[in-house]
């Protein structure tokens, strides 16, 4: 289980976000100028009203320290990859989720940290700095934004190799992800199966509300259809190997990175069931006008 912890978890994450480094251009920063409403009220969900969300679910379960502040790291930890090939396909807006997903990991650097320290300082009591500490601050600075900062840098080198390799390293991302789930849910089974029904419900609970805040907030707030289902994606997908990396590399807990694995397992039914939803009802849009008299033109 060490080498698992303190080998193969920063590995996978750095192939996550390299990948995720390959896609990303200067650019994608600045778009937030494009769509300003949709971005800062996502941004507003991921930072804010989410980690609020996650804490009362912890607490109306009573869920254990432990796994509690395991809860906490999933809901501050940024979207990733995945959200934005959910968003391709329920038709939801790429480009506002590539945006989104970029500035998701910057900010996470700071965030993640803060709602650690505040939600350790919670529940355990005595681990009340263990989210503010300058070496672990910059632990995590180095596991998300290096590889991203690495993966961008190539990208602007050798533009037309990285084209070619952006498919691959998605792929081979997903993979590995999925694997280093698997890998953790196996040697930690005794573990997750007796907390599945607390654990388990609660983040089958958060995915399915991170997916309704991430929708309903921008559109009743007069978002466009596409925006407001890249919103939902990338609030509702999280980047379960980041929490899994933090909790157990940086914090040293295994089994505060439970929840991080069975999140990323269960996410996956409600953003399917969305993608699926969206996306039919984004084909069925686009036939009506077909189907639609034109002005003028006499019906019947």
């Amino acid at each position: 289980m060490g080498t698992l912890l303190t080998v193969l978890l920063p590995a996978t994450l750095a192939v996550v976000m390299l990948g995720l480094g390959l896609t990303l251009r200067l650019a994608d920063f600045t778009r937030i100028a494009t769509a300003p409403r949709a971005a800062v009220i996502a941004l507003g969900c991921q930072v804010v009203v989410l980690p609020a969300v996650c804490f009362g679910l912890v607490k109306l379960v009573g869920l254990p320290p432990v796994l509690a502040v395991g809860m906490m790291i999933l809901a501050a930890s940024p979207g990733g990859t995945t959200a934005n090939l959910f968003s391709h396909l329920a038709r939801g807006d790429v480009a506002l989720n590539i945006t989104l997903t970029a500035l998701n990991s910057v900010i996470a650097v700071v965030t993640l940290p803060l709602v650690v320290g505040l939600s350790a300082a919670h529940f355990l009591g005595d681990g009340a700095d263990i989210g503010m500490q300058p070496a672990k601050l910059v632990q995590v600075f180095a596991v998300v934004l290096v590889p991203v900062a690495l993966g961008m840098w190539l990208h602007r080198l050798f533009p037309r190799f990285t084209e070619r390799m952006r498919g691959p390293v998605r792929k081979l991302s997903a993979a590995v992800l999925g694997l280093m789930i698997v890998a953790t849910i196996v040697q930690n089974r005794e573990t997750i199966f007796s907390n599945m029904t607390t654990v388990g419900g609660v983040a089958l609970a958060l995915s399915v509300l991170s997916f309704a805040i991430g929708y309903w907030a921008p559109r009743l707030a007069g978002v466009s259809g596409p925006q407001s289902i890249a919103s939902a994606m990338e609030i509702g997908i999280h980047n379960a190997v980041l929490a899994m990396t933090v909790a157990a590399s940086v914090f040293g807990s295994t089994e505060m990175a439970i929840p991080g694995a069975v999140y990323g397992t269960v996410m996956f039914l409600p953003a399917t069931v969305c993608a699926v939803y969206f996306a039919r009802k984004g084909a069925a849009a686009t036939r009506t006008p077909a189907a639609a008299p034109r002005q003028g033109q006499p019906v019947g």
